[in-house]
């Protein structure tokens, strides 16, 4: 099989239709051997019998559905478990994203050999106060924290070779660093192509100014992850050492001062040093021990279940 779309959707009921129709026509126009799986991600419309439809009319067409909403990062995870294309495309279900930009996505990635191929709208349609500017800000924090050279990391529309989506976890809201994951998995050859973007026909968006804080929030999370996730005693140890350095070099002032240079007779306790010694020696000590829960849970975790599925057709 030479492509697997993964769609994930919530509420879309209205543009899935039209989609389908524009992938297969896509797909057929270009001889591909496809499957285009859609995962509901707890649609409280009628998405899902609009997929179920879909399934019946065209056996590439299969079907996902979430108990309640998980999180389009765990939609994504499911989708890729599923998928056996050659080659793995992303995009939305909001009809932003053009399916014509799928046969160029997929010879980037069959011929000319990239691990993953990012979309960049770098002309967009959405409010520039709400969207635009906060995007911006969003993908230079990202870059410069990454090292991943990308400039439109929240762009759903993205190609990986299958070999990338079978080996990343993603999880939590870590779709947005989808390429910051597979750099760490050790896929390195990411590139990116100008797509076009459209402004939404049908509904509403289901992303507001928030997603930018918690983009910020697990921009944190994926930097810590990439460089401690694996020995998290290198950071924790590190902070408590200088912590305990400073609480124990305020003491040892406070001892010498006492006994050879403090003429007033002034208790140790009066003086703010003291505190402070003390206070850095117990967040030292604090810092050890997250050290050392953080490796024993590190070597003790077992995976969970992070969705439950409710139905699925055409697997």
């Amino acid at each position: 099989m030479n492509i697997s779309v993964v769609i994930p959707l919530l509420n879309e009921q209205e543009s899935l239709t039209e989609l389908y129709d524009w992938i297969a026509k896509v797909m057929q126009s270009n001889h591909f051997s496809y499957e285009i799986i859609f995962i509901d991600d707890g649609s409280t419309d009628d998405s899902w019998n609009v997929i179920q439809q879909l399934s019946q009319k065209d056996s590439n067409v299969k079907g996902i559905r979430f108990l309640r909403n998980f999180g389009k990062s765990q939609a994504l995870h499911a989708g890729f478990d599923k998928a056996k294309g050659e080659v793995v495309i992303t995009m939305d279900a909001d009809l932003q994203d053009n399916p014509e930009e799928i046969p160029e996505l997929y010879q980037m990635i069959a011929n000319e050999h990239y691990d993953l191929v990012s979309g960049w709208k770098k002309k967009r349609y959405d409010s520039v106060i709400s969207k635009n500017l906060p995007s911006k800000l969003f993908n230079w924090a990202a870059r410069q924290t990454s090292g991943v050279k990308l400039n439109d990391f929240n762009c759903g529309l993205k190609a990986y070779n299958l070999d990338v989506v079978k080996n990343i976890d993603v999880n939590g809201e870590m779709h947005r660093y989808i390429p910051v994951l597979a750099k760490n998995a050790g896929f390195s050859n990411i590139g990116e192509k100008v797509v076009l973007h459209q402004a939404r026909k049908y509904g509403t968006t289901k992303y507001g100014i928030n997603r930018f804080i918690h983009g910020f929030l697990d921009l944190l999370t994926i930097w810590f992850i990439s460089r401690f996730a694996r020995r998290p005693m290198h950071l924790f140890g590190a902070l408590g050492v200088i912590m305990l350095f400073i609480g124990f070099g305020f003491t040892l002032y406070l001892g010498i001062d006492k006994l050879f240079l403090n003429t007033s007779g002034r208790l140790i306790t009066a003086r703010p040093q003291f505190y402070i010694a003390l206070s850095t020696m117990i967040i030292g000590t604090q810092f050890f021990i997250a050290g050392f829960l953080g490796e024993i849970i590190l070597r003790n975790k077992e995976d969970k279940k992070r969705y439950l599925i409710n139905d699925e057709v055409n697997f």
